[in-house]
């Protein structure tokens, strides 16, 4: 297909022009996505730019301009429309103030391309060599996309992210059917979709701490309480977790709560986000020992796999490797060894494994599993 130069895509600013550029798409048009955005020193990514591609015509919709939300909510959010992007988690989550329940349909074209057997978490510049015998440009990849105008350079770049995906979409979506994984792509879009556009965070966050494994459970209660803080906080104040409260810090003050404020002053200092108030706010909330309804609402940090785990998880990373092989998927798709880990140290069903994995891998890892009191299924 010819390379489109940079003035072949329609620059968007104004309402009036997005929605009669919208209004020539057939209603079930298989419509090409990406963003620009920066995230820098936010929590939020800021979208900077949004691109549009269908059949041979491209658009660079500017949100600076003016509130795009509105015209794409209808289009990209409702009907029959399919959105496709590659490596979309990023990309919903700038979209998600203005999709807050993300496209209606997603057809994320990485995901495809492993569950095609072309490998896992492959780039969009590989995928468009492979399917598409082009080469991108990735000049730009850290460029400033705030500024205005955007120089010709940057917008050709922009452009080139949607000109290739139409055709890498038909093709992917073809090998779906032939193989017949087209639904069990479906749902890990749809799982994709429901991660990017989470707005409360995590409400078990300790879980990742692995560091505080051998911890008691109050220390790991308190451990929860500082964490779920530092994200409410970060998400109000739009800056990074880290400005707030590094994971040292976090860690230190949930093992040894400072006595006083001026201890939290002096041990906090060089957090670039932690001002006064957010000081005397946090020092508030370490005061009171978790009660009894704080522990029970305190999931465990699963434990290091050790001794007689070890043979177990090893057994069950042998049967993904087995019927990844059958299913021709990669095995990282089909069950990461961290899910596994989770798995053997905790005895429950991983939600990861939940869908069409759950059909594939329930018998044969549970019975991997010694007897168990209770065990979720």
């Amino acid at each position: 297909m010819p390379v489109p130069t940079a003035a072949a895509a329609t620059w968007i600013d104004r309402r009036d022009t997005l929605d009669a550029w919208l209004a020539e798409l057939p209603p079930d048009a298989a419509l090409g996505v990406d963003t620009e955005f920066m995230r820098r020193n936010t929590f939020h990514p800021q979208l900077a730019l949004l691109q549009l591609g269908w059949n041979g015509r491209y658009a660079l919709v500017d949100p600076l301009a003016f509130d795009i939300g509105d015209a794409l909510r209808p289009r990209l959010g409702e009907g029959p429309t399919v959105t496709v992007m590659h490596s979309a988690g990023e990309d919903l989550e700038a979209l998600a103030p203005l999709l807050p329940e993300g496209p209606g349909t997603l057809f994320d074209t990485q995901i495809a391309a492993a569950f095609v057997g072309m490998g896992l978490g492959m780039s969009y510049r590989a995928l468009v060599a492979e399917l598409a015998g082009a080469e991108l440009d990735k000049g730009e990849t850290r460029s400033d996309w705030l500024q205005r105008p955007l120089t010709e350079s940057q917008r050709l770049y922009a452009t080139l992210d949607v000109v290739y995906l139409e055709p890498v979409h038909a093709q992917l979506a073809e090998r779906l059917a032939e193989r017949g994984r087209s639904a069990w792509h479906a749902e890990d879009c749809e799982r994709l979709k429901r991660r990017a556009n989470t707005h409360t965070g995590d409400p078990q966050p300790q879980r990742g701490f692995r560091a505080a494994t051998d911890w008691p459970r109050a220390q790991q209660a308190l451990l929860r309480r500082i964490l779920v803080w530092r994200d409410r906080s970060a998400r109000t104040l739009d800056r990074p977790r880290s400005w707030l409260l590094d994971d040292t810090l976090a860690l230190s003050l949930a093992q040894n709560p400072p006595l006083s404020l001026a201890e939290l002053d002096q041990r906090s200092r060089g957090q670039r986000a932690l001002r006064s108030a957010q000081r005397a706010e946090l020092y508030e909330l370490l005061a009171p020992a978790p009660d009894a309804d704080e522990l029970a609402a305190t999931a465990a940090i699963p434990p290091l796999v050790l001794g007689p785990a070890k043979k177990i998880l090893s057994a069950m990373k042998d049967v993904v490797d087995r019927m990844a092989t059958e299913l021709d998927l990669p095995p990282g798709l089909l069950c990461p060894r961290k899910v596994l880990e989770e798995y053997v140290t905790t005895g429950e069903w991983p939600e990861f494994l939940e869908g069409w994995r759950r059909g594939v891998l329930h018998e044969p890892l549970a019975r991997l599993l010694p007897a168990q009191p209770a065990r979720g299924n």
